[in-house]
């Protein structure tokens, strides 16, 4: 794992931020061909899924500020990714949809995103690797 010392590594927090890290090396070099990040990729997710979000509301959902998701947002716009639109009844209010291209692009990194999640439980049995799931549900559920 790390040269780190025994007590520390046997920490859930150490395993669990270790574990996104390797789930972030395994999906980067598979995202690179799509031409976004990860962070990019689940700002696909979020505005992809359901009715039409604002910038407000998805900077919410993913706990970043606002100024934050403007940058990110300008970073999937000038990819030709999403593209604004002034919300209807609030003209200081910015939806972002996806573009046909940024569709393709959400639904093709969801196939990545399963790859590599697939090579970061290869060690786990199926019955293990779902246990494991399930149980990070009911954690992130208990918030």
């Amino acid at each position: 794992m790390s040269s780190a010392p025994l007590a520390v590594t046997q920490r859930l927090g150490y395993l669990l931020k270790h574990a996104q890290l390797r789930l972030a090396e395994l999906a980067e070099p598979l995202y690179a061909p799509l031409g976004v990040t990860g962070r990019q990729l689940a700002l696909l997710m979020l505005f992809g899924d359901g009715p039409a979000r604002s910038q407000q509301d998805g900077a919410a959902r993913l706990g970043v500020d606002r100024t934050t998701m403007v940058a990110l947002v300008d970073e999937l716009e000038a990819k030709g990714l999403v593209r604004r639109e002034v919300a209807p009844g609030d003209r200081r209010k910015r939806l972002v949809l996806l573009t046909p291209e940024g569709e393709r692009v959400r639904e093709e990194g969801a196939e990545v995103t399963r790859q590599a999640e697939e090579l970061l439980l290869e060690p786990l049995s199926a019955e293990d690797a779902e246990r494991l799931r399930a149980t990070l549900h009911q954690v992130v559920r208990a918030e």
